[in-house]
């Protein structure tokens, strides 16, 4: 019995030592974590309870020639509120004020942000949601709010910003532009992504709750830098214009697609440029940019290419007689035929292209260059025509121009190249060409961006750049000049012909898919020139594919009264915009901060407030938040507005602003 009794308690001081020693294990354990080991384990709790958050840049804007605005970055908020780091002596002085506050701003009862505000401070919520969605304009007034204007870390006032990319001009121009927010896509945007996308910064954000991260304070925070504006060369009344006029005949002639570009002759400057394309609901947008990324057979518009080298290398003049041998020619057992059944007889070289008679060019090409193709295919690339423009906007198409040592050249090859088969180019590529000729013989880069700003600052200008000082003599550039005015007087495009004003240029019509007897006969009409005639200011071409056959397809018929609308729109109408008289504002009186103006603003909404003098994102936000649509030209304070201040305030209505 005893030695039974002995061993139980043999047994106890076991577990007893077990025990103790487990226990002084855990204590040297908790100390080391505590005091060895710490900072270790604190830094990983800290890892995944406190992170690094990118605060995007304010992306740059993009203006058109004017100043008008063609992209920006519209900024909206999510406001939070940090209950439980606000003081209790504040909290309970301004609570009532805030909550007053806030039932004006979005509607609900005063008490029922005392009692959301209440519980959220007895749940200990770091991350209230008040308000989501809330404007510029609202969020500056929510910061002078009680409470909230003591700030962040005193007031627990918290505002997430989102920005949207938005365009004041709809859908007008919107491939050239581009459309991404921060990776910058296609057109300018993307073209010009490193100087409007800034520098983004960063802050640390500390997890909360599941999903919920808040900013706390830390004197290492990164600020991000601001993009710069880009200043585009596309003018808003001319693009307009070529908008409506494009639209308005691919409608009329149920076309698949087309574009337009206007370029300032001297300078390259482009402009205007509308592509648009239809959809499966027969409306129109801007699906791609032809105008740029499309390259095709340009047909009989490539017959100026044709008249320059002929006349540059003398083996014709423009009084040369050609026989059209009855409207059609037999190369190789193949055919080329006139529009004009029966031809048009024996006629000089300058009606031959007037009258754009396919037998007439390909004879004047063939006859004197047939023994020599090279000749001819080596001045077009002179001409740079075989290579890319570089353009700054990806997708730029890849021009064609075949060569006798090509081994898809055949004994057809030079003529059809006469008139525009078995060639391509893009709409852009043939307007420089065309351009060149209106700026007698200097070729000149398209160009899409005048400079580049930082808060009004001019930062960068982009200079004309020449591609060609010279294309060919000026002796061949005044004839080449006096025939495309022809075209328009007295030629295929005489339906435009106008005794006001003078326009120059070439119609164009080209078959598509004719190697192809399975699929249906489908035509691209063009029309290329410049206007005035005599002393051009812009250059335009017109391209408009698969018209509706029944309709028309001829150049002169789809894709010329697209160009005459323009130039006469823009030389014959009233500008939509008059010029506004250079009264300076004093801003000494009107040099205040925006919260100011819009406190002592909100005490007479029912009348337009005068917003002279105001900086323009400030006026445009106050005027908005009034209801009222808001158009603009230039960059800067506002110098005038349409509707004068006093007057009753309509909600919908249209209020333009001229800044300066």
């Amino acid at each position: 019995m005893a030695t039974e009794k002995k061993n139980i308690l043999n047994r106890l001081y076991i577990v007893f030592v077990f025990l103790t020693l487990f226990f002084i294990a855990i204590i040297f354990k908790l100390t080391n974590i505590q005091f060895t080991e710490g900072d270790k384990y604190r830094n990983i709790s800290d890892k995944r309870t406190i992170k690094n958050d990118t605060i995007h840049a304010n992306r740059g804007n993009v203006y058109a020639d004017d100043g008008s605005l063609l992209a920006t970055s519209m900024s909206r908020y999510e406001i939070r509120m940090d209950v439980v780091t606000i003081d209790s002596e504040v909290f309970e002085k301004n609570i009532q004020g805030l909550s007053v506050e806030l039932s004006k701003m979005f509607g609900k009862s005063s008490a029922h942000y005392v009692q959301l505000i209440r519980n959220a401070r007895k749940s200990k919520n770091r991350y209230l949601l008040i308000a989501r969605n809330v404007g510029y304009l609202d969020y500056q007034k929510m910061k002078t709010f009680p409470i909230f204007n003591l700030g962040m870390y005193r007031g627990g006032f918290i505002a997430e910003q989102s920005t949207t990319r938005e365009h004041p001009l709809g859908k007008i121009a919107e491939r050239t532009i581009g459309y991404d927010d921060y990776r910058g896509g296609p057109g300018i945007e993307g073209a010009y992504k490193k100087y409007l996308r800034g520098k983004s910064g960063w802050r640390l954000k500390q997890r909360i709750a599941q999903g919920q991260w808040k900013p706390i304070n830390d004197n290492n925070e990164v600020e991000p830098q601001d993009g710069r504006d880009v200043i585009t060369t596309i003018n808003v009344n001319i693009q307009d214009i070529a908008h409506d006029a494009l639209l308005g005949q691919l409608e009329a002639f149920d076309a698949d697609h087309g574009c337009v570009v206007v370029m300032e002759t001297k300078t390259g400057e482009i402009k205007a440029i509308s592509n648009l394309g239809r959809t499966s609901k027969g409306t129109y947008f801007e699906k791609r940019n032809y105008a740029v990324y499309e390259q095709h057979e340009p047909g009989s518009t490539f017959k100026l290419m044709d008249l320059v080298i002929a006349l540059e290398d003398k083996v014709i003049d423009t009084s040369t007689v050609v026989d059209t041998q009855g409207g059609i020619m037999t190369i190789n057992r193949r055919h080329v035929r006139d529009s004009h059944r029966g031809g048009y007889g024996k006629i000089s070289v300058a009606r031959a292209f007037e009258v754009s008679s396919n037998v007439g060019l390909v004879k004047m090409i063939y006859e004197n260059y047939k023994d020599k193709p090279e000749k001819f295919v080596n001045h077009l690339r002179e001409f740079g025509l075989d290579k890319k423009l570089g353009l700054p906007i990806k997708g730029e198409g890849q021009p064609f121009i075949p060569h006798p040592d090509d081994e898809s050249w055949s004994k057809i090859s030079l003529p059809w190249m006469a008139f525009g088969y078995g060639v391509e180019l893009t709409p852009l590529q043939t307007l420089t060409f065309y351009n060149a000729i209106a700026n007698n013989g200097e070729m000149v880069k398209p160009k899409f961006i005048k400079e580049i700003r930082l808060q009004n600052t001019t930062e960068k200008v982009f200079e004309k750049e020449v591609l060609n000082k010279k294309i060919c003599s000026q002796e061949t550039i005044d004839k080449v000049k006096e025939v495309m005015k022809n075209v328009v007087k007295r030629g295929t495009a005489d339906n435009l012909y106008s005794p006001d004003f003078s326009m120059a240029g070439k119609t164009g019509t080209c078959q598509t898919d004719y190697g192809n007897p399975n699929t249906p006969t489908q035509y691209i009409a063009s029309f290329a020139g410049y206007f005035p005639a005599d002393e051009p200011i812009y250059s335009c071409i017109v391209v408009i594919h698969k018209p509706n056959k029944k309709k028309g397809y001829y150049g002169n018929i789809v894709a010329g009264p697209v160009f005459e609308k323009i130039a006469h729109k823009i030389y014959r109408d009233s500008p939509f915009v008059k010029e506004v008289k250079n009264n300076e504002p004093d801003f000494s009186e009107v040099n205040k901060d925006f919260e100011s103006y819009y406190t002592s603003s909100q005490k007479n909404i029912k009348t337009i407030p005068n917003v002279k003098g105001m900086a323009g994102m400030d006026a445009i936000s106050l005027l908005e938040n009034l209801g009222l649509k808001v158009k603009y030209n230039g960059i800067g304070r506002v110098k005038n507005q349409s509707i004068k201040s006093g007057d009753k305030l309509v909600k919908g209505s249209i209020i333009k602003l001229e800044l300066s």
